[in-house]
């Protein structure tokens, strides 16, 4: 009987790792769905740029008060979960605090660890408040879902927060009282203001408040855990491996496509017949698509970027586009972006396979009307905190107006006849450029 605490323990511990890998195994496979493209150069500089961007937290700060409560709770959500190691090793041992052993230096672990879950508490109400209350209109323009997620992840902290410290202060009690098991270790320095609470409670109802608490607070961590993957909240874990492989070169620099490339090389070799046929025993290849218009099309580090998007908001507030009113927003870009990668998994989970659903990315979520309402700035780009880039997703789609379906807006189309016919963008022929120098 004495063992099935810490059964029921590895069982609960077993199912909430066991799901967390197999939405881990599901979100790989989708961002695969992506094209291959090669982000292996300049290893140093891609973790220079990590360091300094996930887990340095530089562009959090640029919007200093914001900035620095993420940092809270960011340190926060990362160490007070050292402890968590611990609660394993007891969990499955049945141990009770088994690094205490290490004397003052635990003490000042769980000193830290209240002090942090303290500042925790204090950001999150403060996160909540902006998100609720103070009308900041990136947060107010998020309906249903994604404000109601965001809220959530606010709640699981509190939760699991106070959890923390109740089960603390239960311990500081019982060792106190003298309970067995419960040896004098740690110090708490926020939990000791909650204690009082238990005088006059029996050392048998403490312990089982104890119990509890510990109880909830690892159950929660798994099911915190586990709602990542349905929750804008991914970027905690993905984060890391999006800005390792961020795009390096000049924002203002563009990637040539390869298929048109290919085209071009093919169109200036005398020696080529472009209506070869394939070589005997071969399938005839399929004409690579110019552009994107689903998410297949798109390269995989995009899919990354969807998947990683915090819903922040900071992107939408920084573009000129957006503050002139136009339909555009490269939040919801990226948001439209992961929805479809989503709604393509669960395709392929119910079919084995991708079965055509009518639909795609472009016009089913992403309009042509928002797609032609960037400037191509990059200051989305600059703006997110974690190095995404809805501007190359933009480009890509334009492309595939342009070079698929010949539906680019009126004036550019006139622009690219007068480049192809004038070699300018100007509706002049060459010989009248310098008229006006006559004048």
């Amino acid at each position: 009987m004495q063992y099935i605490p810490n059964i029921l323990f590895v069982i609960a511990l077993v199912l909430g790792i066991g799901y967390f890998t197999k939405n881990v195994r599901k979100l790989i496979r989708n961002i695969r769905l992506g094209k291959d493209v090669d982000r292996s150069d300049n290893k140093s500089e891609r973790f220079k740029h990590m360091a300094r961007i996930a887990l340095g937290q530089s562009k959090m700060v640029k919007r200093p008060i914001a900035g620095f409560l993420h940092v809270i709770v960011y340190v926060g959500f990362i160490i007070i979960n050292i402890e968590v190691l611990e609660i394993i090793i007891d969990g499955i041992f049945g141990t009770h605090r088994i690094f205490a052993f290490l004397g003052g230096f635990y003490d000042f672990l769980i000193g830290s660890f209240e002090i942090l879950a303290l500042l925790v508490l204090v950001s999150v109400i403060v996160f909540w408040a902006r998100r609720n209350i103070l009308n900041i209109a990136r947060f107010k323009s998020l309906k249903g879902w994604p404000k109601n997620d965001g809220n959530i992840i606010l709640y699981f902290e509190v939760v699991l927060m106070g959890l923390f410290l109740t089960m603390n202060a239960a311990d500081l009690q019982l060792q106190e009282l003298g309970a067995d098991h419960y040896i004098k270790a740690g110090a708490y320095p926020v939990s000791q203001f909650i204690t009082p609470i238990f005088d006059g409670m029996s050392q048998g109802t403490v312990f089982m408040i104890e119990r509890a608490a510990w109880w909830l607070h690892i159950l929660g961590i798994l099911i915190f855990l586990n709602y990542l993957y349905f929750s804008k909240h991914l970027h905690i874990l993905l984060a890391f491996p999006n800005t390792y492989y961020a795009n390096l070169k000049p924002q203002g620099q563009f990637d040539n496509l390869e298929a048109v490339t290919n085209e071009v090389k093919l169109m200036m070799d005398p020696s080529a017949d472009p209506f070869a046929a394939a070589p005997e025993g071969e399938e005839e290849a399929e004409p690579e698509k110019f552009g994107a218009s689903d998410v297949a099309d798109l390269n995989w580090v995009q899919l990354l970027n969807a998947y990683t998007c915090t819903e922040c908001g900071r992107c939408t507030s920084e573009c000129p586009a957006n503050q002139t009113g136009k339909k555009l927003s490269p939040r919801k870009i990226m948001m439209d972006t992961r929805d479809r990668m989503e709604e393509v998994g669960k395709n392929i989970d119910k079919n084995g396979s991708f079965v055509d659903d009518g639909k795609q990315l472009l016009n089913d979520y992403i309009t042509a009307e928002e797609l032609w309402a960037c400037t191509s700035c990059n200051a989305c780009v600059e703006a997110c905190p974690v190095s995404i880039n809805p501007l190359s997703i933009i480009m890509d789609m334009r492309r595939y107006l342009v070079m698929e379906q010949s539906a680019a807006p009126s004036d550019l189309n006139n622009m690219m006849s007068n480049v192809e016919n004038n070699g300018a963008p100007w509706p002049f022929n060459q010989m009248d450029r310098l008229n006006w120098s006559k004048e």
